[in-house]
């Protein structure tokens, strides 16, 4: 009976992470870590040190990032608190974007509309890119009103594709149980067979 248990832990395990693989090939997680880089890179560039903000952008970044690692870790043991990780992700990120915005709006820099040609033009590349080099190579010649707008957009697409991974696997989760349930039919199916 044990040997089947361990079986079902190792098969369920191994059936999670091939269907969410590692961290590293979810688009959100990539997006993130392009988010970082430019956070990081235009805090030190056109904040002052010693500001706050630049703590509070940095960590904000970085906390989106992190909570897609540390859920996609846990994710094979609890759905639960792999979608509240998700979450906070995009908590943070939300964050982050009204940090830019705020940078924006106090210094009388334009945010870019949601319909305007940049906007437009900036979601292409975060469609067609994933690297932080790509970014970072554009962020060198361009001003903070732009690196700002161009992380903007960047956040928005993150949100969206968090936002799809929490909906997709709540639903599975509705559907199939999380790791607890699928051990609480296995003890069962175990004890009818006895």
């Amino acid at each position: 009976m044990q040997t089947s248990r361990n079986f079902v832990i190792f098969v369920y395990m191994n059936t999670l992470h091939s269907n969410t693989g590692s961290y590293r090939n979810l688009k959100a997680y990539r997006k993130a870590e392009v988010i970082y880089d430019l956070t990081y890179y235009f805090c030190e560039k056109y904040l002052k040190r010693g500001d706050r903000t630049i703590d509070q952008m940095v960590q904000a970044a970085r906390s989106g990032k992190q909570n897609i690692v540390e859920g996609n870790a846990v994710s094979a043991t609890s759905i639960e608190t792999f979608l509240k990780l998700l979450g906070v992700a995009r908590g943070s990120l939300q964050e982050l974007l009204k940090d830019y915005e705020d940078y924006l709006r106090v210094r009388n820099l334009r945010l870019w509309e949601s319909d305007s040609k940049e906007v437009e033009a900036m979601r292409k590349l975060g469609k067609e890119h994933e690297d932080s080099a790509f970014f970072l190579s554009l962020a060198q010649s361009r001003s903070d009103e732009v690196i700002a707008n161009m992380t903007i957009v960047l956040i928005y697409q993150a949100d969206a594709l968090l936002n799809g991974y929490i909906q997709m696997h709540y639903n599975k989760f509705l559907q199939e149980g999380g790791f607890r349930e699928k051990l609480t039919r296995e003890r069962l199916s175990c004890r009818n067979n006895k």
